[in-house]
Formats: structure tokens, C-alpha cells, sequence
């Protein structure tokens, strides 16, 4: 765990006395715990320079004082800045908002759509870092130096490409925000005007997110590159006491129909009522006024969730097994662009894990498969893209849109929500790999998983026999034909087969690895995989789904 520091400058709060402690020489700001005001070094005295409004209570399991290590070494959080972000289009527009601790709402009544966290790290060898959220995860991130000129806040847009510090980068978001709260020991002072700013999260092929941070008044941007992490990673010590007990206090009245509503999960922005299914949002904090709307169906078909919300299953998805619960369900389909086009729908499933986080269970024509969203972007070359040396080929791409939700979400649900989505599946030893591309508004999100068997989930949620046939999809290489005929038909089936895969498997395997030809060449390892592995990959009747999200990083 963390040590204690060799030395600390401590001095009396210039506003009430309270004892306010520096565990860094080189920290200028701090803000009283007793008070809340906001103070900044003057030579060896306390300069109050403005207060902080009430932290913003979002049940996070971190806590000033816990610590923990990052490749080896060990840190201690020492400091807190919380901040509220505008993802709608019609709040993009706002010129900005009132003063800090003035509120949740901007002007003209525009309301924030969520919150994040950056907490400040310091090292024992007096480094500073951050750990922050990241869609539902953490990435822990330093403060970088930046050459050269920065591309203008009002020049990025999400998912193009650009040269930051002589890298590539994938724009991920581009976002309006403003710094609520802050709490403890801070590298800088916090800015006190309340002004609205923007940051741009950026990522690459390498899993790294770098973030472009406007809100200097000054005008100097900053720049700070950081990795994904799970919390578990970290060894934390001194963490928030989060269990159920703690968070009963959340609890609740339905604004549509007066039913007690209890918030389970520290990170929920919007939930669904379970007797009259309206969703209500709670990204504000719960209060006298929660802005809800009424869902218009009862689920694709009336049908309620396969499995059912709050069931626990032990499931290895690129790890370790751990316990996950589902907390959150969804329903979404595509939206035909006209013609002959058939519309899709899928099932999502929202599973929790303390350690682990958040995860999709997808469940679509295809069959079942697992996403999650990516701290870094895939690179592409045309149709086909690349992620940890695996390389993918486009399959479908759509408009979508949410058309039913139960549960708890970390994202602030809305009605009707849409997305425009790019699907990919894996070539070659990647065929049971999933990559889909999802963009709302000014912001991308990748996610990634893989193809799930029905009976290996019905084997995690313990489901009844009946429950677990109720799984397969016709789709899915899982789903079992009963074949009852003579000897003369499966014969007869055997052939015809036999003649339509010599007639396509080789012209099939020929277009798709020479597309990788095209796109990597010819003694590449992506086209050299491809020839060996046959046919490449696997199509299906429809999306299998992917992630959707109304914040990012920041």
C-alpha cells in the first residue's frame, strides 16, 4: 500500500481554522473538507479564492484516502473534481451555464446528461496521475506536455482522424462540460466561474485514450494519455462502503405512478419503474422533480426478459469466470432505409460485476454474443479493420433506436434513443470475435466481444431445460435441426450440399481474403490467415446488436 509521506505542509484554512493538509510540494490547491472553500498556496500561506459546491453523491466506491498500486508503484487519491456534461445537440448550443453550485441546469433549462469523476493520484514518488470513469470502466491517465499547436475545440468532430504529439488518433467525442465540485488536494486551482468548456476524448489502435481539455480561461489546452484499468488491478485499500445496506438510502417514489423504486448500482442514471415501466431520470441526483417519460409498448411481442433482471451467472468473457447480474435490459431495432429491407430487432442485456464492470448480452438472429466497450479504436482500411492484431470485416450497417428498457442503466436513457451502428465480424481465427461501431450525436463508441452458446448460458443462469431450448436461434451454429427421413433424403442433402460448396467455397474464401489481399498484401500475415483458414467468416439474418450509451470517457 501506499506510504506515508516524508513531508507535508499543513496550515490553518483562512475561512473557518479547519486544519487543510498539502501531501505535495508541488500541489497549489486544495479545498477545505470542513468548508468547502476553495484555497491556493500563497508562499506559506492560504489564499481562499472561492468555494465548492456540494459533491454530487454518486455512491462511488473510491474515496479520498484510498490507495492502491499501477505497475508497481503506489498511490494514495488525494483530491476529487467532478463534472457535469452536456451530450444533446440542443445542449451543445448553450453559450454556457450558471456559477458553480448554482445547479444541475443550464441555461434556458438545459440539463446536464450525466457526471464523471476524476480523481487525483499521487504517487510516492510524488507523481500525479488520474483515475478516471470511462463508459461504466476507469482509465488511470498523466498529464502529458503538449508541442505545437492544438486542433481547435470547434474543429474536432467524432470519428475523424487526427495528428496529436505526431500520433494518430480516432476522434471519440467531442463534448461540452463544466466542473461542479471539487474535494481535497488538486495539482492546480480549480476553476471557479463556472463556465462551460469543451473536451475531446481521442483514442488509437494501441487501447490508449488521450483527452484534449479546454477549459484554461487562459486559453492553453490540455493534454493527458491514459490506459483502461478494472478496478481489482489496482489493489485498492480504503475503499466506500457500497453494498446494498449503504445504498438504500436512494430509495424512492415513481413520479408516474407512486411505486417504491430502490437504485441498486452506484453509477445508475436512469431507471426503469417495474409496475408501470416508466423510465425515469435520475442523472441529477433524486429530488421533487424527476423528469420521466411512458413507455408505449410492453416489449417486443409482450415478451418479458429470457433471463430474468437480477439472476447471477458465472460466466468467463475473456478472463476469469466471475458473477455477473443483469441490472439492465433493453430492446432495439434497426430502422430500414426503404424497399425490400427487413427489420431486425435484438435484446441486450446490461451485467454488472463489482470488479469487472459493465457488459452486453446480446441476444439477435445471429445468436448470442458478449460486447463491451473499448478504451482504444480499431484501425480501418476500408471495409476491413484491425484490434490486437485480429482483423475484421464490415457485415452490416444501420440506423437503430431503443424501443424498451427495464432496469438500471449508467447511461441517461432516452425515449426513442438512436444510433447510427456498424457491425463487424472476425476473419479467419477471429470468425467468433464481434466489433460494432456506434455513433449518437458528437460521439463514437467501440465495443467488442464474441459469440456466446445458448447452453453455456443457460449452464450460468442455472435456467429451467425449457428456458434454456427457449435460447437457441435459428441463427446460431448452437441451434439443432431435427432431421426425420429416410436414407435416400439424407443422401440427397449430402450432395446437394456437397455441390454448393464446391461451387462456393472457393469463390467465397477467393472475394473475401482477396479484399485482404487489397487491403494488407499479399504476403501478409491477415491475407496468409485468411487463405488458411477457409471461408473467412460467417453471415447471419440480421444485427447482432452492439452498445449504446449516452456518455464517454468525460
Amino acid at each position: 500500500m501506499a506510504t506515508s509521506p516524508q513531508r507535508a505542509y499543513r496550515a490553518a484554512c483562512p475561512n473557518c481554522g479547519a486544519p487543510v493538509e498539502f501531501r505535495s510540494a508541488a500541489s497549489a490547491s486544495a479545498v477545505c473538507s470542513f468548508c468547502r472553500s476553495t484555497l491556493v498556496r500563497d508562499g506559506e500561506a492560504l489564499r481562499r479564492i472561492g468555494e465548492s459546491a456540494e459533491l454530487f453523491d454518486d455512491h462511488s466506491p473510491l474515496q479520498l484516502g484510498a490507495a492502491g498500486h499501477w505497475q508497481g508503484s503506489a498511490f494514495t487519491l488525494v483530491g476529487r473534481l467532478q463534472y457535469g456534461y452536456y451530450a444533446s445537440p440542443q445542449a451543445l448550443a448553450v453559450p454556457s451555464p450558471p456559477p458553480v453550485g448554482a445547479g444541475s441546469t443550464g441555461p434556458a433549462g438545459s440539463t446536464l446528461d450525466g457526471t464523471w469523476n476524476e480523481w487525483h493520484a499521487l504517487f510516492d514518488s510524488g507523481k500525479s496521475g488520474w483515475l478516471s470513469d470511462d463508459n461504466g470502466a476507469y482509465v488511470v491517465a498523466f498529464d502529458a506536455p503538449l508541442d505545437g499547436a492544438a486542433p481547435a475545440a470547434g474543429e474536432l468532430t467524432a470519428g475523424e482522424r487526427r495528428l496529436v504529439q505526431g500520433s494518430a488518433w480516432s476522434v471519440a467525442s467531442v463534448t461540452r462540460a463544466r466542473l461542479l465540485a471539487a474535494q481535497g488536494e488538486l495539482p492546480w486551482p480549480p476553476r471557479q466561474d463556472g463556465a462551460e468548456f469543451t473536451v475531446a476524448d481521442l483514442r488509437n489502435e494501441r487501447g490508449e485514450v488521450g483527452t484534449l481539455d479546454y477549459s484554461d480561461p487562459g486559453g492553453a489546452v490540455g493534454w493527458s494519455v491514459g490506459r483502461s484499468v478494472r478496478l481489482a488491478e489496482l489493489a485498492l485499500t480504503g475503499l466506500r462502503d457500497i453494498s446494498e445496506k449503504a445504498l438504500g438510502g436512494r430509495a424512492f417514489q415513481c413520479p408516474s405512478c407512486g411505486a417504491s423504486l430502490e437504485l441498486k448500482l452506484s453509477t445508475t442514471q436512469s431507471i426503469a419503474c417495474h409496475q408501470c415501466k416508466a423510465v425515469i431520470d435520475v442523472s441529477q441526483g433524486i429530488g421533487a422533480d424527476l423528469t420521466h417519460y411512458a413507455q408505449t409498448n410492453s416489449g417486443r411481442d409482450g415478451a418479458e426478459p429470457q433471463i430474468a433482471l437480477g439472476s447471477v451467472g458465472r460466466l468467463a468473457l475473456d478472463g476469469g469466470e466471475v458473477d455477473w447480474q443483469v441490472v439492465g435490459y433493453q430492446e432495439r431495432c434497426d430502422l430500414p432505409s426503404g424497399g425490400d429491407d427487413e427489420q431486425s430487432f435484438w435484446r441486450e442485456y446490461l451485467l454488472f460485476n463489482r470488479s469487472e464492470g459493465f457488459v452486453f448480452l446480446v441476444d439477435s438472429e445471429d445468436g448470442w454474443s458478449w460486447t463491451k466497450p473499448l478504451t482504444g479504436a480499431p484501425q480501418a482500411r476500408g471495409e476491413l479493420i484491425t484490434w490486437q492484431g485480429k482483423t475484421y470485416k464490415k457485415q452490416y450497417s444501420y440506423s437503430a433506436k431503443v424501443t424498451w428498457v427495464l432496469g438500471e442503466f449508467y447511461w441517461r436513457v432516452r425515449r426513442d434513443e438512436r444510433a447510427l451502428v456498424t457491425d463487424y465480424v472476425g476473419i479467419g481465427s477471429a470468425s467468433a470475435r464481434r466489433l460494432a461501431r456506434e455513433q449518437a450525436g458528437n460521439e463514437v463508441t467501440w465495443s467488442e466481444g464474441a459469440t456466446l452458446e445458448p447452453a453455456a448460458l443457460a449452464r450460468a443462469f442455472g435456467l429451467s431445460p425449457a428456458l434454456g431450448s427457449a435460447l437457441q436461434r435459428p441463427g446460431s451454429g448452437a441451434a439443432n435441426a431435427t432431421i426425420d427421413s429416410g436414407l435416400a433424403k439424407v443422401i440427397l442433402i449430402i450432395a446437394v450440399v456437397a455441390v454448393v460448396l464446391a461451387l462456393g467455397f472457393c469463390s467465397s474464401r477467393d472475394r473475401d481474403c482477396n479484399e485482404v489481399r487489397a487491403a494488407f498484401g499479399e504476403s501478409s500475415n491477415e491475407y496468409q490467415q485468411c487463405v488458411r483458414s477457409g471461408s473467412g467468416f460467417r453471415t447471419g439474418g440480421g444485427s447482432f446488436g452492439g452498445y449504446s450509451s449516452g456518455g464517454g470517457h468525460k
